[in-house]
């Protein structure tokens, strides 16, 4: 039996642009052979940087490209958190979030997310009680793992919180181009005028993850200050898959790539959906406006804990068991990446969930 793996957000190949990204390595080392197979700096590949900043109507000065997002988020958590400090992230959260606060020894504090983001008064009734955050961790669109799109008051009003209680917000946005439904939302970054906001993405979603370059928007002292310490640790990322990113970008190619892969994207979310009413009908569940994730609330008899071990082991069937997203909590949650899942094998892996489903219930 195939695995049918509803557990990593990354995209099916079907979606990546082999061929455009091809072309674009040609036109990267016709273009500027010195400069991609030389070390480069911290900041990464300029023509890039410059791109990214123009994307975000930013001086380039407030941009550093980096390896991958995650390096992105941990620079600045290392840039920020000191053992002790409270910082708030949203619940539920990106895993490797919480592993990487926690082995900083921050003391972090879950707020919940609701259907249009996280809950704002929650946060503004824990920063009355006298928590006094360091830096609070947002995913705005199609939340991982939750799936949630935060709404345009919720944006405004958080970053009157942190300009009111002296903390960064972390908008943490891979997610953002990969909507099919609903109108685009401005950024938190977009309406910072107190430098409280640092702005992070990735061409991981939108081109592909093997390319490794993602980057960190911000007050221009932050980032000088993160790009001394990644001088340090690496020297500098790779200048061959940022200026590989650069051409494709620039070729329009990147358009191309966001249309196909949220078009994609979005008729596997419908097909998940519909899977679940289905064969699954007493989950609950918000249809994202986009993104890779649906995150599923099942009945109170169902452990995931060992449903995340039966459906592979016994069903054919990959998911990820909610309480990793979770200090506390998410018992009888999953969290389901459509992502990878071809357009032909999301009923059959739905199927295949809601038998591993009545197995555990029985046992």
């Amino acid at each position: 039996m195939q695995l049918i793996s509803f557990a990593r957000g990354a995209p099916s190949l079907d979606i990546v642009d082999v061929d455009g990204l091809k072309a674009a390595a040609v036109r990267a080392f016709e273009a500027d052979p010195a400069g991609i197979t030389a070390y480069g700096t911290s900041v990464g590949y300029l023509p890039l940087r410059s791109w990214i900043a123009t994307k975000h109507g930013v001086e380039a000065d407030q941009v550093i490209v980096t390896n991958g997002s995650l390096q992105a988020d941990a620079l600045l958590f290392e840039h920020l958190v000191k053992p002790g400090d409270a910082v708030v992230v949203e619940k539920p959260t990106y895993d490797r979030t919480l592993l990487n606060l926690r082995n900083l020894g921050a003391e972090v504090h879950q707020v919940s997310v609701e259907e249009d983001g996280l809950d704002v008064e929650e946060l503004r009734k824990l920063l009355d009680s006298g928590v006094r955050p360091t830096l609070a961790h947002i995913i705005p669109n199609f939340q991982n793992p939750a799936g949630v799109t935060l709404s345009a008051d919720k944006r405004r009003a958080l970053v009157a919180l942190a300009e009111r209680y002296g903390f960064t917000i972390f908008e943490d946005d891979p997610y953002a181009d990969i909507r099919w439904r609903g109108e685009k939302l401005p950024t938190m970054l977009s309406q910072d005028t107190a430098g409280v906001v640092v702005h992070a993405s990735s061409f991981t979603k939108t081109v592909a993850p093997g390319l490794r370059v993602g980057y960190l928007v911000g007050p221009q002292a932050t980032i000088a200050a993160i790009a001394k310490r990644a001088t340090n640790l690496y020297i500098s990322p790779s200048m061959v898959a940022e200026a590989i990113t650069h051409q494709f970008c620039v070729s329009g190619d990147i358009e191309r790539s966001i249309a196909k892969v949220s078009a994609t994207l979005g008729e596997r979310a419908r097909l998940l959906a519909e899977g679940l009413r289905k064969h699954v009908p007493d989950a609950r569940f918000v249809e994202p406006d986009g993104g890779y994730f649906l995150w599923v609330e099942l009945p109170e008899d169902v452990d995931t804990t060992e449903l995340e071990k039966v459906a592979a082991r016994d069903f054919g069937v990959a998911v990820v068991k909610g309480s990793d997203f979770l200090l506390e909590g998410g018992r009888n949650a999953v969290r389901l990446a459509f992502s990878a899942v071809l357009t032909d094998q999301i009923d059959e892996g739905v199927a295949r969930l809601a038998a591993a489903i009545e197995a555990v219930r029985k046992s």
